[in-house]
């Protein structure tokens, strides 16, 4: 334990949402729920808007739509999210070289190895640049706890949320811990919190009374034992500035179980590659291949396969995970598949069998043609088969640009169309418009960053070479009402100066939509966005 509380803790604010927030204009002060939005999606950020509805973290999304019908919903961003904690954690990097992330937003900072502070007043005065300079640089707000250890520094920073700071002076901890609830200290999860409340503890100053030995029978020699260190305010543990990982691993929740053996097959070579991409990604290769899969029933099994030395190569992870699979019955139903890695290592060692049977497989002959169906017209020779188009697929949330009309994001999609609402970070508010979801000039775009360069003209002018004034499908509001979303639309409400035209469709688009929002002086009526 430190004798000052040179320990920074850094937590964004409601990270996800504040990000998609910043990134879209229209929904500043409006309810934001980030997640999967199929009927078995997860919140996984709510924004501070969204929580005073009940909506939290880790809730299914059906709850959250029950609590919050008005929020909109979107669907993760994660190349944004990458971008900026990659510049908040160079800021935390200039503050001291031992920095501890522990997700994209979350961070433990040692500012004694760093020289950037020494005393409380020092880490105070650090502590709160680092929030203006985080400010500065990605316009999100993120709350610091200090301490003199890892676990107080956390507490500290929880108690700041959101956009503070909070400095617990070393030689206060008994004195801050005692009336917190047992799940405050780390490694108290809801069965552990349950377990001592049976035995009548429900504060930490319940579980320093109790003393170690009481603890130890309760919960084990070593958990016991930590968590009565712990409710003295004990810890010790160093900010660590690499940590090995153990795994890479990617998984799926269906929406609707999956029966079809083929299909599962399929989505287990699907996952493999992806997982291999991670993998590759992290510079690592494994020995170790895991699958699980959870059944209809809830149940989850989980089987793995070491293979003779660690691997990248996506064949090998592929064939060992289809092997998995033919060893679990998956009668009745498949609700979640996921594909991992572990016994990871910096090397690979090349697989001598998946090489010969790359090289056989390149020797090979090629297969002759199919026959073309009766009816087909035949390619021109030379000319590859062209397949039929499928038809595009946006999501709620998703970064387009349109030829005409610049960068915007998807409101919502459904019956052949998708409602667009173009708007940029620095602009203010921006119209609305609605495409088929075939439309050629409509194409999905990386994300825009959230402060506006140099060369950005916030007033939103037409120089930008759009058209000014609104047009056929499109709302002249400045403000946007976010209401009831479908399954898979954001879905905010616009008031469109006159009757809503569908741009490039002949004829009035069908009705959908939520209720309306209050519209802007000099607006006619809703406009009508499409979701289900």
């Amino acid at each position: 334990m430190r004798t000052a509380p040179t320990i920074l803790h850094l937590d964004m604010d409601a990270f996800f949402a504040a990000a998609e927030q910043a990134a879209k204009p229209s929904l500043r002060g409006k309810p934001v729920v980030v997640g999967g939005l199929g009927p078995r999606g997860v919140v996984a950020t709510a924004s501070y808007e969204a929580r005073r509805f009940g909506v939290h973290s880790a809730m299914p999304m059906a709850q959250a739509r029950r609590l919050a019908p008005n929020a909109a919903y979107l669907v993760p961003r994660f190349s944004l999210y990458r971008s900026v904690s990659e510049q908040v954690m160079a800021i935390l990097g200039q503050l001291s070289p031992l920095v501890e992330p522990l997700s994209l937003d979350e961070a433990f900072v040692d500012l004694e190895a760093g020289g950037a502070a020494h005393d409380a007043p020092t880490a105070r005065a650090t502590g709160e640049r680092l929030r203006a300079d985080i400010r500065a640089a990605t316009g999100l707000t993120g709350s610091v706890g200090l301490a003199g250890s890892k676990m107080l520094a956390k507490i500290a920073s929880e108690q700041a949320k959101p956009d503070g700071l909070v400095l617990i002076e070393p030689g206060t901890e008994r004195e801050l811990l005692g009336p917190m609830p047992v799940r405050t200290l780390p490694g108290v999860g809801p069965a552990t919190g349950e377990h001592l409340r049976r035995a009548g503890m429900t504060t930490v100053a319940d579980l320093a009374d109790a003393g170690e030995d009481e603890l130890v029978r309760l919960l084990g020699r070593a958990h016991g034992a930590s968590l009565f260190r712990m409710a003295l305010g004990h810890d010790d543990r160093p900010v660590v500035a690499e940590r090995d990982a153990k795994s890479v691993s990617v998984e799926d929740t269906f929406d609707v179980d999956l029966h079809d053996r083929v299909r599962v097959r399929i989505e287990v070579e699907r996952l493999a590659e992806r997982c291999v991409q991670r993998l590759r990604a992290s510079g690592h290769s494994g020995r170790t291949i895991v699958l699980k899969v959870r059944r209809y029933d809830f149940s989850t099994l989980t089987r793995s396969e070491t293979l003779r030395g660690p691997t990248d190569d996506p064949a090998v992870v592929r064939e060992a995970a289809g092997r998995l699979l033919e060893a679990v019955d998956t009668t009745g139903g498949v609700r979640l598949l996921g594909v991992g890695v572990t016994g990871l290592t910096d090397y690979t060692q090349e697989d001598l069998f998946a090489q010969a049977a790359a090289g056989a497989a390149a020797e090979a002959p090629e297969p002759a043609p199919a026959e073309a169906p009766s009816g087909a017209a035949a390619p021109e020779p030379g000319e590859p088969a062209r397949p039929e188009p499928a038809e595009r697929r946006w999501a709620a949330g998703q970064d387009v640009r349109h030829a005409l009309y610049g960068p915007g994001w998807v409101q919502g999609s459904g019956v052949g169309r998708v409602t667009v609402r173009f708007e940029e970070p620095w602009s203010p508010p921006g119209r609305v418009r609605t495409f088929r979801v075939d439309d050629e000039d409509l194409e999905a775009a990386d994300p825009l960053p959230l402060l506006a360069p140099a060369s950005a003209d916030p007033a939103g002018s037409p120089e930008d070479g759009r058209p000014e004034g609104p047009g056929p499908g499109e709302s002249s509001e400045s403000a946007v009402e976010p209401v009831g979303p479908g399954p898979t639309a954001a879905r905010p409400v616009a008031a469109p100066a006159r009757p809503s035209g569908l741009a490039g469709a002949d004829g009035p688009p069908p009705a959908g939509g939520g209720p309306s929002g209050p519209a802007p002086a000099g607006a006619a009526g809703p406009a009508r966005v499409f979701g289900r």
